[in-house]
């Protein structure tokens, strides 16, 4: 029985970690979904972007208050959480503070942790206010209804309690140190959580390390839930932001990338001394390739990254001019029906031993309308908001192209401009000579 609470918390990890494994290894199957895209280029440029944007937060602060509140999060968590590697040794050891003999450094340590742990607390309630009280206007757009809604305050709840937890467990563990109780060596410094203690007095012995244990594995396992938690939330970006920043797009902002079979042809057709007649080549006796995308497996495993990436913050929406005119297109809605799409494919594989069944849907039509991918204006604003690098406009012009090169679907006015291009030269119903007309006048 002495060991029983280190077995059991050694089953807890386990369990935690394996279930955390199997949900990384399902992410890594549905982005590999996408197509290959060579993306070794630049490689110093992208560990800077990388360094720069999601470690070191520089987009977020692009708007003073949530960032500066987003950065103290950010460092709470990560720097609150290399206690955890005190609190796993001890659970699986049966010690208690294992690096108490650290002196005053364990000391700074601990006070530290507690001062993060206020400031996101204080963090989380302003989040609170902001998406619930005074609502912001990109956190209530329609695509925000529902689960995205309850999901962000889902995290901020967790995060509040798990802080909350912390101090008390401090708060316990001070007072038993004060008793002199076994097991409870005097080490760290507790500057926020010995403010708690005098709620405590007059409980005995007992009841303290009855708080003190209960909130210790409480805060261990919500830890472990909130690891899972992450692949069903918005806040996988937490694990995904570094990798999506390093693969992010690195060439200029307005630069498309032209597919390879239709820049052959119009090099075949300014080539005045190319043969029309000629045989093809071996390598082009191949079906074409299809052009842009109608769902998610058209995509590249950059674009499907980026969907899981999204924050759901809606800094793009918010940037958007179309969005801003009252247009149906919203940037974030492009990312989310893309993870949401992503998904499904998923789980069909899932339930077909891992081979995809037509379910006779896709992403275009049935997430993406074509009202919201023709309202874009291809300003890359999006683009520029976007606190992790990720790319709507990419998908939305892939899109665009299997629109207009495989249904000849675009609308009638850029139908009308395509055509006088062709015929004109220029996107207006004039001919060359017509054009110059206004010099006689």
């Amino acid at each position: 029985m002495e060991y029983l609470p280190n077995i059991l918390f050694a089953i807890a990890l386990v369990l935690g970690i394996g279930f955390f494994a199997r949900n990384v290894k399902k992410l890594s199957r549905n982005i590999k979904l996408g197509k290959d895209v060579d993306v070794s280029d630049n490689k110093s440029q992208r560990w800077k972007n990388m360094v720069r944007i999601a470690l070191g937060q520089t987009k977020m602060v692009v708007r003073p208050i949530a960032g500066i509140m987003h950065i103290i999060v950010y460092v709470g968590f990560i720097i609150i959480n290399i206690e955890m590697l005190e609190i796993i040794l001890d659970g699986l050891l049966g010690t208690h503070r294992l690096f108490a003999p650290l002196g005053s450094a364990y000391n700074f340590l601990i006070g530290s942790f507690e001062v993060l742990a206020l400031l996101v607390i204080v963090a989380v309630v302003i989040f609170w206010i902001r998406r619930n009280i005074i609502r912001i206007q990109r956190f209530v757009k329609p695509e925000m209804k529902g689960w995205p809604k309850k999901d962000g305050n889902m995290i901020l709840y967790i995060e509040l309690v798990l802080m909350t937890l912390f101090l008390t467990m401090n708060a316990a563990d001070f007072q038993l140190q004060q008793l002199g109780a076994d097991h409870y060596v005097k080490a760290g410094s507790f500057p926020v959580s010995q403010f708690i203690v005098p709620l405590m007095e007059g409980l005995s012995e007992s009841s303290l390390i009855m708080v003190e244990r209960t909130a210790w594995w409480i805060h261990i396992l919500g830890i472990l839930a909130f690891l899972n938690y992450l692949y069903y939330s918005k806040h996988l970006h937490i694990l995904l932001a570094f990798p999506n920043t390093y693969y992010g797009k690195v060439k200029p902002q307005g630069q498309f990338n032209n597919l390879a079979s239709v820049t052959k042809e119009v090099k075949l057709m300014m080539d005045p001394s190319a043969d029309p007649f000629a045989a093809p080549a071996e390598d082009d006796s191949a079906e074409p390739e299809k052009f842009g995308a109608s769902d998610v497996m058209d995509l590249n495993w950059v674009q499907l990254l980026n969907a899981y990436t999204c924050t759901e913050c809606g800094r793009c929406t918010s940037e958007c001019p179309a969005n801003q005119t009252g247009k149906k297109l919203s940037p974030r809605k492009i990312m989310m029906d893309t993870r949401d799409r992503l998904e499904e494919v998923g789980k069909n594989m899932d339930a077909n031993k891992g081979e995809f069944v037509l379910d006779g849907k896709q992403l275009l039509g049935d997430y993406i309308s074509h009202e919201e991918l023709w309202a874009c204006t291809t300003c890359n604003a999006c683009v520029e908001a976007c606190p992790v690098s990720i790319d709507p406009l990419s998908i939305i012009v892939e899109m665009r192209r299997y629109l207009v090169m495989e249904q000849s679907a675009a609308p009638t006015e850029l139908n009308n401009m395509m055509s006088n291009i062709e015929n004109n030269g220029a996107p207006w119903p004039y001919n060359q000579m017509d054009r110059l007309n206004w010099v006689n006048e």
